[in-house]
């Protein structure tokens, strides 16, 4: 299952799964069959109220149909009625919220993806891309997420945290201050998210240097037993 990774306003990154053509597809119909109801209802109101003006029934018909999706997307934060009951959501492929810019360019490249072929571009390019965009999502750089129920994230599992058996494997690391293992963990967040490992071997070199150490250890691994031994050496 294909995934992308999320930034929360906690700074903590969840991934979650890219919503598939079937839901989609099915928010979709939803959401037409949303807005003819609308619509029917409208041209009802209007009906009864005996207007005879033209250029009201196109005001009141034509344009909730045209801007339906983009003012609740825009509104909802990247939802619409039919995909908020999916629990489905657009967001930027960058993994942060998507903007008022990028609903618009979606809105407008609909008409190539929905309007033309009755929707196959639209439906090829989801599911032969690798990121489910469709026309209108690779240009405002936007994809669509299933919103799964996700796991309680534990203590455990945010920091590196030791057993009570566990043996310091450097001493030295007592040595290191608070401050010091924060930047460890940042340069090991950014290899981990980024695939950037540069600043992870220079936060090494620098601890090696500082604390005196010779090993020839993986400076993942050894950033890492660091973490660890000044957990334990300083929760004594």
């Amino acid at each position: 299952m294909q995934t992308i990774q999320v930034r929360t306003t906690q700074n903590v990154y969840i991934h979650y799964p890219l919503a598939s053509v079937g839901d989609r597809i099915l928010a979709h119909l939803l959401d037409r069959i949303i807005v003819v109801s609308i619509l029917i209802g409208i041209g009802l109101l209007l009906w009864q109220l005996s207007v005879n003006s033209m250029w009201v029934w196109i005001l009141f018909l034509v344009i909730p149909n045209l801007l339906y999706t983009v003012l609740f997307e825009i509104f909802m934060n990247g939802q619409t009625p039919a995909k908020r009951v999916l629990r489905i959501r657009v967001i930027r492929v960058s993994g942060t919220p998507a903007t008022v810019g990028d609903f618009v360019l979606r809105w407008v490249f609909a008409l190539i993806d929905f309007g033309v072929l009755g929707g196959a571009i639209a439906l090829i390019l989801i599911s032969a891309g690798g990121k489910g965009q469709r026309l209108g999502d690779m240009v405002a750089g936007t994809t669509v997420i299933k919103e799964v129920e996700q796991k309680e994230i534990t203590a455990q599992e945010v920091f590196v945290l030791t057993e009570d058996a566990y043996q310091p494997v450097f001493s030295q690391a007592i040595q290191l201050s608070s401050r010091d293992v924060e930047i460890i963990q940042q340069a090991l967040e950014v290899n981990r998210n980024t695939g950037n490992s540069k600043p992870m071997l220079l936060v090494a070199e620098k601890i090696k240097t500082q604390l005196g150490i010779q090993t020839d250890m993986p400076p993942i691994s050894l950033l890492y037993t660091l973490i660890k031994d000044f957990n334990n050496l300083t929760s004594r």
